[in-house]
């Protein structure tokens, strides 16, 4: 494991890389359990596919010129296609701008994805999963979250209300139950700290608190 020195790009393993940047809209003064009760700082993910570059739910904010040009030298250094793939509506971000910036691909249909990326939609919760196979990594939106203790949370009941499905927690347990069929090593929340080992154990602790 590597931090790319004054970039903000942390290499997580060979070719898989996060970092994280404040997100403009967070309230540091949000009430516990409310639907504004997440943290300033939001995750995002690079990975160097095979044959193309994806970002996941990127935020790149103005004031960043240093991880912007650190993208820039990920893009050139990869010489492939990028593809922008963001897990839930609210999670767009840095998508157009970057989008422009690249001539990337923003689609998550399964006939354009990446080679070595899947998708793994959660019924009823307006969120698809990201899973790199080779990585053995689970990038969720929303609905899974660092606990900041090493390891996961499930959203707070208010995140959900907006959702026609009328989800709350009971169904959206149900629902993410079939993440343990996978072999989950590393938990790349957008929403606290990421997990970077016994992933499927962290999901199997988060389902059952």
């Amino acid at each position: 494991m590597s931090l790319q020195a004054g970039n903000g790009l942390r290499e997580l393993r060979p070719g898989l890389h996060r970092w994280t940047a404040p997100h403009p809209d967070a309230d540091p003064d949000a009430v516990p359990g409310s639907a504004a009760d997440w943290g300033p700082d939001v995750g995002c993910v690079a990975y160097q596919a095979r044959d193309a570059l994806v970002l996941v739910d990127p935020l790149v904010p103005p004031e960043r010129g240093d991880l912007q040009e650190a993208l820039d030298a990920l893009v050139r250094r990869h010489g492939r296609r990028v593809a922008i793939l963001t897990t839930l509506q609210f999670h767009r971000r840095s998508r157009p701008e970057l989008a422009e910036r690249y001539g990337a691909s923003t689609s998550r249909a399964r006939k354009t994805l990446p080679e070595g990326v899947e998708t793994v939609p959660i019924r009823g919760a307006g969120e698809t999963m990201i899973w790199l196979p080779d990585h053995r990594a689970l990038i969720p939106g929303d609905r899974l979250l660092g606990d900041d203790a090493g390891g996961l949370r499930l959203c707070p009941d208010s995140w959900l209300r907006y959702l026609p499905s009328g989800m709350r927690h009971t169904e959206l347990r149900e629902a993410l139950r079939p993440l343990l069929g996978l072999p989950v090593e590393l938990v790349l929340a957008s929403h606290g700290e990421p997990v970077l080992a016994d992933g499927r154990e962290a999901v199997a602790l988060a389902l059952e608190a």
